[in-house]
């Protein structure tokens, strides 16, 4: 399907924006110069007329979003966590984007479960709410089981919602080949790639019983954890299309006015926001990657409630203690530190210079010590950033996409808490103690215990493979045997034909 007709598309996309006014708003949130914003107003209004009409009760850029479909809708929700990038009236117009959509008929999502756990809805629930919340892939009902009682929520998927993102994403990978092919210069964000990752990412969100999995995991691992809550998968009840899951009772964490009202430490909550994070992502290389306020609430005691576990990142072991040196460099103000670890890491090429990269790294953070972050215009940061990583040639690195996409989204969720609240001061704490466990000489003797550990499993075969190298080193060769060249000719194609089949599986 990745074929020219998506062009048609990518104009239909420009033409929506067009067409529901949301275009004007787009480049005057990103604070576009007046003359991209009349070359856009003038290429974009002949094709006008295709665009969608979308909901004319909703505001310019969330109607045009909820028109375009799920994949656009999963982007709006980023930005809604970032007015200091996108500006405060339209971060507040997108948070419709989180759990506002309009839902499918209950009679339809009574059908899907019934379909799914193989039982009529009325043997399973005593209770079945109409929708409580609906987002872009699904949508949750208020349940009680028939059999304890016991207040569940009951995720169902939308349906055809599987075709609906696949037909956006082969739209973003025809966008990828014609960014490569017209701009080589965005090569080395490597956009087929970006897509790819995102199509990997929305295409397990699609599958239920793997939601089910990432909470349960999630649970276990933070079951000793103080200030955070997490409710539990009901397995019996779950599968491919539904979801079980116990009732999280608590405020939204948009909802400011309800948290004041309730008495709870907003300054404390987004505080915990942060750190949960980065424990989650440092301690344990898995962490929750759609952290927006759809997604989280403060239960009456002051806890983080975290649910809705669709989208989860997992980093290994060695990325982790890379990003926790950069981040405790950037703590530290040690700019030559950060620039070594990038070139250590290869995420710098090796040909370019340590000091002008620890330089540039330097005009990156020092504006951010010392300053109110409602002072900070990380629109601004995070344009020069750009800059520097195309000065300096490095490339997208398709394993930290979702922690650096839930690093944005959580740093937004945590200002609109406290709009004055320091990153690094907050993250300093969680990330020391990891740097003091994981990184040093403490650390380097932990690896080689680790290391001489997983040697030992071969203990048992060394002898043999020893035996075996030595025999097969002291065996002469067998000369090969003689071909004819039409034999020669036939092992060759059936060998470029069995690499091309393999290829193209």
């Amino acid at each position: 399907m990745r074929g020219p007709h998506n062009l048609l598309r990518l104009i239909r996309t420009g033409a929506t924006f067009e067409r529901t006014g949301a275009m004007d708003a787009v480049l005057e949130g990103f604070g576009a110069p007046w003359q991209l914003r009349a070359l856009v107003r003038t290429l974009g209004w002949p094709f006008k007329w295709l665009g969608l009409r979308g909901d004319p009760a909703l505001p310019p850029v969330t109607r045009a979003i909820t028109a375009l479909g799920p994949a656009y809708i999963k982007f709006g929700q980023i930005l809604s966590t970032r007015p200091d990038i996108v500006g405060e009236e339209m971060a507040e117009q997108l948070k419709y984007l989180q759990d506002q959509l309009p839902a499918f008929p209950t009679a339809e999502a009574r059908a899907i479960v019934a379909a799914e756990l193989g039982q009529p809805v009325e043997a399973l629930f005593s209770e079945f709410s109409d929708p409580v919340a609906a987002a872009s892939i699904a949508q949750v009902h208020r349940a009680r089981l028939a059999d304890t009682g016991r207040l569940v929520a009951v995720k169902v998927l939308r349906p055809g919602i599987g075709r609906a993102f696949r037909k956006d994403i082969d739209a973003f990978y025809f966008s990828a080949r014609l960014f490569e092919a017209i701009l080589p210069s965005t090569r080395r964000l490597r956009p087929m790639d970006v897509v790819a990752h995102f199509e990997g990412v929305v295409m397990a969100e699609l599958d239920l019983r793997l939601e089910a999995s990432s909470a349960s995991e999630f649970l276990a691992n933070t079951k000793n954890d103080k200030g955070i809550e997490a409710p539990e998968p009901l397995w019996r009840l779950s599968g491919r299309e539904v979801l079980t899951m116990g009732w999280a009772e608590g405020i939204n964490l948009a909802d400011l006015a309800g948290l004041d009202a309730a008495g709870i430490d907003r300054v404390a909550l987004g505080a915990r926001v942060l750190q949960t994070f980065l424990t989650h992502a440092l301690r344990d290389g898995f962490f929750h990657a759609d952290m927006h306020q759809g997604n989280l609430k403060a239960a009456a005691n002051g806890d983080l409630i975290v649910y809705d576990f669709g989208i989860m990142g997992r980093i290994d072991a060695y990325t982790r203690r890379v990003y926790a040196e950069i981040l405790y460099g950037f703590i530290r103000r040690d700019y030559r530190r950060v620039a070594e670890v990038h070139f250590e890491a290869g995420y710098v090429p090796a040909d370019r210079d340590v000091e002008a990269f620890a330089m540039a790294l330097r005009a990156v953070g020092e504006p951010i010590f010392g300053m109110e972050a409602n002072r900070i215009s990380m629109a601004k940061l995070l344009a020069y950033l750009f800059e520097v990583t195309e000065r300096f040639g490095m490339q997208t690195r398709t394993e930290l996409i979702l922690l650096q996409r839930t690093m944005v989204v959580v740093e937004g969720v945590a200002r609109s808490l406290d709009a004055n609240i320091n990153i690094w001061q907050v993250a300093r704490p969680v990330v020391e103690d990891y740097v003091r466990g994981h990184v040093g000489p403490m650390a380097a003797l932990r690896d080689i215990a680790l290391t001489l550990q997983v040697l030992a499993r071969f203990g048992p075969k060394l002898p043999k493979l020893v035996e075996d190298a030595l025999i097969a080193q002291s065996t002469p060769k067998a000369a090969p045997p003689r071909r004819h060249g039409w034999a020669i000719g036939a092992a060759g194609l059936a060998g470029a034909l069995g690499l091309a089949v393999g290829l193209l599986l």
